[in-house]
């Protein structure tokens, strides 16, 4: 399996078999969304899959941050693409709550993975 990673600014990009794994870090703000916007529309268009973003070194800073994540959602929905939002923090969880977006945009926690027991 190969998995290529690529960063620009905030944001990483892990290229994986069933889509992309998008790592953003820092504050969403009005300062920062236009580098990210443009960094995950590069990685919609690069082809099908899943695009999990992952938000657990992230904090959304305003309401360009919360907007840019639903803009995202839209975009990648018309690309035929499902958008995932990935380890949010109990923060972000209350916001997209608190917006009535837990429903579009439900977060989820990463898979833990055990072992399975042998005898």
């Amino acid at each position: 399996m190969t998995l290529n990673t690529h960063r620009r600014g905030p944001v990483q990009v892990l290229d994986a078999p069933d889509g992309h794994d998008v790592i953003i870090e820092g504050r969403l703000d009005v300062h920062t969304v236009p580098d990210i916007r443009d960094a995950i529309h590069a990685v919609i268009i690069q082809g099908p899959g899943e695009l999990r973003l992952h938000l657990g070194s992230a904090e959304i800073g305003d309401a360009t941050g919360l907007g840019v994540i639903v803009h995202l959602h839209r975009r990648a929905t018309r690309a035929e693409r499902r958008l995932l939002l990935v380890d949010a923090s109990d923060r972000t969880t209350r916001l997209l709550r608190g917006c009535r977006l837990e429903r579009i945009l439900a977060p989820r926690h990463p898979a833990v993975t055990v072992a399975p027991l042998t005898a």
